[in-house]
């Protein structure tokens, strides 16, 4: 079952989520018009258990170095669980809950389960990661890429971060924080008081992707879309900001589109 699409309806919303596609929301339609770049590597990915890039594809635990494959040469990039197969755990009008059990090449067994919620003017997807084992340095994210244009003027992005991780030439975090520059962006923001982004396509839709994590990176470099991607912390973050997964302690976060036509 887990290779057939789940339709989820909610008022004029409609979302397709793909649990055999890496457990991505496959397409996400507002009165009949897609809001997301239609493709086997697109839609919205989860990222999991690290968003973006780790560096040279190694992370350290303790005193043990694991090493992932070099997915985006030099480096590893957006987890393993976008080229797995999930589960279907529950289906309803408006709700999936999906699982997904890590397996190899990350080092470590664990459970991950994410739910979409659709109401008429909301997503919400919600992802935890748990372990029953060893404990473990992970990462939560999503990676939606949205249609840069609906048939009108191309989406404006607006947000007001606190600051911008300075990028490296290897495209990864040099640890100084800067000050906002303008885009085009392939970069991480901070946001301490909660990722909160606005995207307009004028006279169209306006949409709005919030968080209660602080970090976001923002990807606006190709023609066809653009990537707003809440994340638990900054690309590399295994490395230099992990965040640890326990038998008690899930690691766990959340994002919510809410949109209104304009």
């Amino acid at each position: 079952m887990s290779d057939e699409d789940i339709t989820l309806t909610a008022g004029d919303a409609e979302v397709t989520v793909r649990p055999g596609n890496g457990g991505r929301i496959g397409g996400l339609r507002i009165d009949g018009v897609e809001l997301l770049r239609q493709g086997e590597r697109f839609g919205c990915f989860p990222m999991v258990p690290w968003c973006g890039r780790i560096r040279d594809g190694r992370f350290r635990d303790g005193a043990t170095v694991h090493q992932m494959p070099l997915n985006s040469p030099p480096h590893a990039i957006h987890g393993t669980v976008r080229d797995g197969a999930w589960r279907p755990a529950r289906v309803q009008t408006d709700e999936a809950v999906i699982t997904y059990d890590l397996v190899e090449p990350w080092p470590y067994p664990g459970r991950v389960t994410q739910q979409i919620a659709l109401t008429p003017d909301s997503l919400t997807l919600t992802m935890a990661v748990e372990t029953y084992d060893s404990s473990f340095p992970a990462q939560i994210g999503w990676h939606p890429w949205f249609n840069r244009n609906l048939g009108g003027e191309d989406v404006r992005v607006d947000f007001t971060p606190a600051w911008q991780e300075e990028r490296g030439a290897d495209h990864l975090p040099t640890g100084n924080r800067i000050e906002p520059r303008p885009g085009p962006w392939d970069d991480c923001f901070g946001m301490p008081g909660g990722v909160d982004v606005t995207l307009t396509w004028p006279g169209q839709l306006e949409l709005k992707v919030a968080s209660r994590e602080e970090w976001v990176v923002v990807y606006d470099e190709q023609e066809a879309a653009v990537c707003v991607e809440p994340q638990t912390g900054p690309p590399d973050g295994l490395n230099t900001l992990p965040r640890l997964v326990t038998p008690l302690e899930p690691l766990e976060a959340a994002t919510t589109w809410t949109w209104r036509r304009l």
